[in-house]
């Protein structure tokens, strides 16, 4: 599904990544592991096309997105790509419902048929009672899953979690951890995860270690 190589990445005269490699495959849980500032989230934004590498190339469903230009790469990010982040990113004044489907009416989905879709996905993530909520009227938990119902909203190939469980509480951690397995049971979602919680890397299906840019042998 994603095959990335030789990714390099220098903000000023700091080398981020110094040549990485990495391949993902359908279906596949990976957690990327390691200490601040190792290049990890630098390494899952260019693989979620948020950032380019200053070298390399990464194929993503045999597409190179290196070629692709502005609004070519917008819109494959925006079909193919879903993003959980430490910070729910939730618009305060939307409902769930509404949060859910902003991906959709980028995507240009009809209203009723995004809206349906949402409330499916709520729904199958135990939310159905938090429809009209808005963010400040959700736990933190909750206000997860609906950042998790957002970015399977328009069925990606591979969902890109930074930190997910960062800002959680043991118990609301341990839920994401039990959604993430059984979004790819359901759905055989993809996920890549960048996370300090070992708990999490040590279910995953493989745990790479990143240090000093590079990723571990």
């Amino acid at each position: 599904m994603i095959q990335a190589t030789n990714i390099h990445k220098s903000y000023g005269d700091l080398r981020v990544l110094k040549g990485v490699d990495i391949q993902i495959q359908t279906g596949e849980i990976v957690s990327i592991v390691g200490k601040s500032g190792a290049g990890k989230s630098t390494l899952l934004h260019i693989l979620g096309t948020l950032d380019k590498a200053d070298k390399g190339e990464v194929i993503f469903d045999g597409v190179n997105v290196n070629s692709l230009n502005v609004n070519d790469l917008a819109k494959f990010r925006n079909t193919h790509i879903g993003f959980v982040f430490q910070f729910h990113h939730l618009l305060p004044e939307f409902t769930a419902v509404e949060n859910v489907c902003i991906p959709a009416f980028i995507k240009g989905t009809p209203e009723a048929q995004a809206q349906a879709r949402a409330k499916e996905l709520l729904d199958y993530l135990g939310l159905s009672a938090r429809l009209s909520h808005k963010p400040t009227q959700l736990s933190g938990g909750e206000q997860q899953r609906v950042a998790v119902a957002r970015a399977l909203m328009n069925q990606p190939a591979v969902i890109f979690a930074d930190e997910p469980t960062g800002n959680l509480d043991t118990a609301s951690s341990q839920e994401l951890h039990q959604l993430i397995f059984q979004l790819r049971k359901d759905l055989n979602q993809t996920f890549l995860i960048v996370t300090h919680n070992m708990e999490l890397a040590a279910m995953s299906d493989r745990t790479v270690e990143m240090q000093d840019g590079l990723l571990k042998v």
